[in-house]
């Protein structure tokens, strides 16, 4: 029998298919002493077209503040299940950054909705979930 995770990595978007997986990586790390979660948050990178007029501490800016927007009702969730959380926010590629954050934090599992908000790229699978399993190198488990 394989050790429960003790550090899980949630990619959180505002979908309800994170939320799904956000409940059972609360579920799962609740089982674990000392457990805890990891909630990303990818932000797309913006195009030079608008990097060239804004300064980058307002891109900075930006990119915290919807962030934040797509991590807040997750934070909540963790912290009112009494969960120990931190959360991060990444820019670029979302398959990308969840999986680096995976390896950076030392996580032991990912558990990730199917489909997010992004584009319906995937007819069965989407395309960052897809993305994630073929470059993770931890267990992904997927949530319907």
């Amino acid at each position: 029998m394989t050790a429960q995770p003790k550090r899980i990595l949630v990619p959180i978007d505002g979908s309800e298919n994170a939320l799904r997986a956000l409940a059972l990586a609360i579920a799962m790390v609740k089982e674990v002493p000392g457990g805890r979660l990891e909630l990303v948050n990818a932000q797309p990178a913006l195009g030079q077209s608008v990097t060239m007029f804004v300064t980058r501490d307002d891109v900075k800016g930006y990119h915290r503040d919807e962030g934040m927007k797509a991590l807040a009702t997750a934070i909540e969730a963790a912290e009112k299940a009494g969960v120990a959380c931190a959360h991060h926010i990444g820019v670029g590629r979302p398959g990308e950054v969840v999986t680096a954050f995976a390896k950076e934090l030392g996580c032991d599992q990912i558990v990730m909705g199917t489909r997010g908000l992004g584009s319906a790229l995937g007819l069965l699978l989407g395309s960052v979930a897809t993305d994630v399993i073929h470059h993770a190198t931890v267990p992904v488990t997927l949530v319907k």
